[in-house]
């Protein structure tokens, strides 16, 4: 909710600054009083087009930079990424519409003639020389950039390792944005708050693409650290996951249950998101006293399923953050519930254990029920940790299994039995949080109220 409300409040702030300019532009008698309406609209287009794309873009650029006060605001990382996804494929639908519209240039003159056609903006001065270079640069970086956006979306086209080599243009192709909207914006729109606004988020957004160019996102919550143990949970290599234990620097600042690191062990393959499995302090430390955090890794794709092989106790790896809100944080006069399906189950086991009789005491906690959807509790190996850690929890959690192999899946009815006012931490495949996001809007029409806090963990 807070994605959309932030999205909607961004895209009417750039409109405004848009309708403003118009308004001031027909106020004074700028335009002219001869222009036929299909060349006036295609102007209009044009202009609010352009002031989208580059708005939208450069938010995007901002958010990622990977900033810990930006979290907060947006309900965490994930959430930030979210945003960071969805204004950037605006900001390609805005592209479109601003090609469409410099495009239609030549079908109107061809039905309607040039008559009643605006004149050309004027552009600034100093920089008239570099106007056909700024319209060839805006050009291929709008081919790029739909590319980019497609291989985004259609995750199965490139594996993650690629695509992120390929990602990593989106800061050279922003600054060829930024130099076409600098040479080709109106004259008079630098004398508005149009203008304005455009200009800071030019700068801004410069600075971010710059600071991504330099390899600096994320460097200062980056820390040196070492696999320490390495140990399969089950029998199949390749399908079954894999419990690292890291051994972090005596600067590591420490975690909140919930929270994700960027854990790197191939400066080649990059860095990969993953919820740490263990509550602060419950995996101890090293003889020579470094912390030790758990990481469970699911093989979800190539890379992930041959770490099995690849790692080793006494290997050096790179672990960035902590990041996340995911901290199950609610309030008092709702029941707590908690939804994990398959490795979504991770950040409620950092939960579960910070819960246990010898972990240290957190305020604000209250019983909880889990319901854990799984696709065969025969053969699940984290069950018997979640049930151990459920039967010891205080204060108390519920456990509720949803056994797909036994036709047990769950249906947001069965969480009504919990009351009809309900803080739901949800975990898992996009189609369970869908369907428990529906589930909401009935139980709000019903009187009833579920606060639903869904971990989006895309980072692509």
């Amino acid at each position: 909710m807070r994605v959309r409300a932030v999205w909607a409040l961004w895209s009417a702030i750039l409109t405004a600054a848009w309708m403003l300019a118009v308004w001031i532009e027909q106020s004074q008698g700028l335009g002219g009083g001869d222009i036929q309406l299909v060349w006036l609209l295609r102007r209009d287009v044009l202009l609010l087009s352009g002031v989208w794309s580059l708005g939208m873009m450069s938010l995007a650029m901002w958010l990622s930079l990977r900033q810990p006060w930006m979290e907060r605001p947006l309900g965490g990382m994930d959430q930030v990424y979210r945003l960071h996804k969805w204004l950037g494929i605006s900001a390609a639908v805005a592209a479109v519409l601003h090609w469409g519209a410099k495009e239609a240039g030549g079908w109107i003159k061809a039905g309607w003639g040039t008559a009643g056609r605006p004149p050309r903006d004027a552009m600034l001065a100093w920089l008239a020389d570099g106007r056909g270079l700024a319209k060839d640069m805006g050009e291929w970086a709008f081919y790029a950039l739909l590319v980019l956006v497609v291989v985004t979306l259609w995750q199965r086209l490139l594996p993650y390792k690629p695509w992120r080599w390929v990602h990593r243009v989106m800061p050279v192709l922003y600054l060829a944005l930024v130099w076409h909207s600098l040479v080709l914006l109106p004259q008079t729109y630098w004398q508005q708050p149009v203008g304005w606004l455009m200009g800071a988020l030019m700068a801004l957004g410069s600075v971010a693409a710059l600071w991504s160019l330099l390899g600096r996102i994320g460097r200062a919550r980056r820390y040196a650290a070492e696999v320490y143990a390495v140990q399969l949970l089950g029998d199949k290599p390749g399908q079954d996951p894999l419990e690292v234990l890291c051994a972090l620097p005596a600067q590591w600042p420490g975690h909140r249950a919930g929270q994700f690191v960027f854990a790197s062990w191939d400066a080649r393959e990059g860095a990969h998101p993953f919820t740490v499995a263990s509550a602060p302090g419950a995996c101890g430390c090293t003889p020579d006293g470094r912390p030790l955090l758990r990481l469970v890794i699911k093989p979800l794709g190539d890379y992930t399923a041959q770490l099995h092989r690849s790692l080793q106790p006494g290997m050096a790896m790179q672990i960035e953050g902590p990041y996340g809100c995911f901290d199950g944080q609610a309030g008092k006069k709702a029941a707590q519930v908690w939804v994990a399906g398959g490795v979504g189950i991770t950040p409620f086991l950092a939960w579960l254990e910070a819960r246990q009789p010898d972990a240290a005491p957190t305020a604000g906690q209250q019983p909880a029920h889990l319901h854990y959807c799984t696709r065969d509790a025969a053969h699940d190996v984290l069950l018997p940790r979640v049930q151990a850690l459920c039967a010891e929890a205080s204060p108390p959690v519920s456990l509720t299994v949803h056994d797909a192999a036994q036709g047990q899946r769950l249906q947001p009815q069965d969480l009504e039995r919990h009351g009809a006012v309900l803080d739901i931490w949800v975990c898992g495949p996009q189609g369970l949080g869908n369907a428990l996001q529906q589930g909401a809007a009935v139980a709000k029409g019903q009187g009833g109220r579920w606060r639903l806090r869904r971990e989006a963990f895309e980072m692509r």
